[in-house]
């Protein structure tokens, strides 16, 4: 399991645990390296919830489809992050969500049930383990109450400068680069896509931001 230490140390999972320590957890948890294509799904939608993934390079997407096959893109997780531990840490028989990779991934999929079991040993970077993980899932909380901010707007053009302006908050920069391309844009912000572009193309034209593709800078502040 020598391969994944140097990145999994980044991750915020196994904060606070050292190398050695690592490899034995490691052991504990049952993990297994896969690699996935752009587009390949990593979990499907009715799946047994009993793993969650961690992204050692590449991104992933977590979305929703209902029964016509609209798209509700949830989030996007990048390296070094988690995802669907909030679901299999809930004792769901199934998940709600799939997950696929917008490009070539590689993930690290881990059962949940050794993670958040302390170990025969009793060993204190497990304990650190099972802090860790409740603390993302806090964050991940967090992340989920912004999104309902930003998807409650009563218009495209408030759904996207909140959205806009909280990446630029988060990046300090008036510059930044967002991890979608405009369908997904679209799918985030549950707004129509030609709306989405019609509205973008409209807030370039009064200055207030540029943007080409998923680059974007923020001019000035919109007249209220």
């Amino acid at each position: 399991m020598g391969k994944y230490e140097l990145t999994l140390q980044k991750n915020p999972l196994f904060a606070g645990i050292e190398a050695e320590e690592l490899k034995l957890l490691l052991g504990c948890l049952n993990v297994r390296e896969k690699r996935y294509a752009k587009n390949q799904f990593i979990f499907f939608e009715g799946d047994a919830a009993d793993r969650i993934g961690c992204v050692l390079s590449g991104s992933v997407q977590i979305m929703k489809e209902d029964y016509f096959g609209a798209r509700n893109i949830i989030a996007t997780i990048g390296p070094d992050e988690l995802f669907g531990e909030a679901f299999a840490a809930a004792a769901i028989d199934a998940l709600p969500l799939s997950v696929i990779a917008s490009e070539e991934s590689r993930i690290l999929l881990i059962a949940l049930r050794p993670l958040l079991t302390s170990c025969p040993r009793s060993c204190a970077f497990h304990h650190t383990l099972i802090q860790n993980f409740v603390r993302i899932l806090a964050r991940k909380n967090l992340s989920l109450i912004q999104k309902i901010e930003h998807v409650s707007k009563r218009s495209t053009r408030e759904k996207v400068l909140s959205y806009l302006s909280s990446v630029a908050k988060a990046r300090r920069s008036d510059r930044f680069t967002i991890p979608f391309n405009r369908q997904e844009l679209a799918d985030y912000l549950c707004a129509d896509r030609s709306a989405l572009s019609a509205v973008l193309s409209k807030l370039q034209d009064e200055g207030i931001i540029d943007f080409n593709r998923s680059d974007f800078t923020i001019r000035h502040a919109p007249e209220i």
